[in-house]
């Protein structure tokens, strides 16, 4: 046998993809990255992100269905409402959540500046 040829029966040695990494659910955001984060969007004014992120908050809802909602959802008269209920996507079941005044003034600040209007059509989250 030559120096350089490796035998048949050795195989070359996999790296496992998450070596080193840290796996399993991610430890929830403290209050003071939920503020930085708002008042990051807030300089930047990215009303669309910063609406989508009170509401992701305040509801609690996978990105899925966050994005699947539609305005006669959140604001059926042109104006944000307190209280919603959206059904899930993967449970089928309605969730029924409070929406706090700072994410009622962010909503009802990405209604006006996209002139979106409540209708039977679902409004999809696109940037103004």
């Amino acid at each position: 046998m030559y120096e350089n040829e490796i035998p048949a029966t050795a195989a070359p040695k996999r790296i496992p993809w998450n070596k080193g990494k840290l796996i399993g659910p991610r430890a929830p955001l403290r209050q003071r990255h939920v503020w930085a984060i708002r008042t990051r969007l807030q300089i930047e004014r990215q009303v669309r992100e910063l609406a989508l992120f009170n509401l992701a908050i305040d509801s609690k809802l996978r990105g899925c269905d966050l994005v699947a909602i539609r305005v006669d959802d959140i604001a059926p008269d042109g104006h944000a409402i307190e209280r919603a209920t959206v059904r899930q996507r993967k449970t089928g079941r309605p969730i029924r959540f409070e929406l706090t005044e700072q994410t009622r003034q962010t909503i009802d600040e990405y209604l006006a500046a996209t002139n979106k209007k409540p209708g039977p059509v679902p409004v999809r989250w696109t940037s103004a």
